[in-house]
């Protein structure tokens, strides 16, 4: 494949390994980040570093942002030195997970300036990411999913055209929503075979054979078990951010959430207790901490 200059925009837990992912795959990889010491990992793992969003554009045909919430989404493109500026024609991935309203916002201004914007959201944490293999979930015009193939198959292992901009958002949401509950069901089940004085590792491998089996058992169980929830593969505070999201998006449709309403209360007693910053594998600890075998002093958020 011909080498292309492609700009990255945060470059946190998940934009810095999708980063490295495309500058293994051959691409010049232009970045921006507001924290010096991202920048200078993006540099030294061989980026070139800009200094605002605008700036990160110069000289590529595509930008791949991976930001906290929309609200800096919204910033990155539209505002002062946003991407918006740039003035020329420009393909917009933003694997951001926030609100599908604010996709649709953020590519009809986008549009009116010829950038052609998609919602590339993603499934996997920081691992997943420096494996190559997310699953990406696009929102955007046909022509924007085709010409964003060489990105995406830098980063996944598959990708989908899920419908026009703001589909990418609502199917990452319902993703996010059905993982955070089979999340949550692996850790109180855990802590039950733990009161029950079983063997954990052995209804580990237990669980994993039978129906009751899910992805999350892969990623989380042994972290559960082991209540080894630092560093962190992706925080549990961008969880709880997520939880309400997905609240908010269900709750605008009219549809029942009680399971997904269980999980944002763990979440956010989780974020209270100090553990925004902890993995997300962490809801186990809080778990723990309901039970009386708390393995984590309680700290307030």
């Amino acid at each position: 494949m011909k080498p292309t200059a492609v700009a990255v925009i945060g470059l946190g837990l998940m934009g810095s390994r999708m980063a490295a992912r495309l500058l293994g795959a051959g691409h010049r990889v232009r970045g921006y980040d507001p924290d010096p010491a991202r920048m200078e990992e993006f540099r030294v793992a061989g980026g070139e570093e800009a200094g605002s969003p605008v700036e990160a554009v110069e000289g590529t045909w595509a930008a791949l942002l991976s930001l906290p919430n929309s609200d800096v989404s919204r910033q990155v493109c539209l505002e002062d030195a946003g991407i918006a500026a740039a003035g020329r024609p420009l393909y917009v991935f933003d694997a951001t997970t926030g609100r599908p309203s604010d996709a649709v916002e953020i590519g009809q201004s986008l549009g009116e300036v010829g950038i052609e914007y998609g919602d590339a959201t993603v499934s996997g944490n920081a691992p997943v990411a420096a494996a190559g293999q997310l699953v990406v979930m696009f929102g955007g015009s046909t022509e924007a999913y085709e010409a964003g193939e060489p990105i995406f198959t830098a980063i996944g292992r598959s990708h989908h055209h899920v419908g026009p901009v703001g589909a990418g958002s609502r199917m990452k949401l319902i993703v996010n929503h059905v993982l955070a509950i089979h999340r949550l069901a692996l850790a109180e089940g855990l802590v039950v075979a733990e009161l029950a004085s079983l063997d954990l590792g052995a209804t580990l491998e237990v669980l994993k054979d039978s129906l009751a089996y899910s992805k999350a058992m892969d990623i989380w169980g042994e972290r559960i078990i082991a209540g080894d929830h630092l560093p962190p593969s992706a925080r549990l505070r961008q969880s709880h951010k997520d939880a309400r999201l997905i609240l908010e998006h269900g709750r605008q449709l009219g549809a029942s959430l009680l399971l997904m309403e269980v999980v944002e209360a763990a979440l956010e007693q989780g974020e209270q207790g100090g553990l925004a910053d902890f993995d997300n594998s962490a809801v186990a600890e809080v778990v723990r901490r309901r039970a009386g075998i708390g393995r984590w002093p309680e700290e307030e958020g």
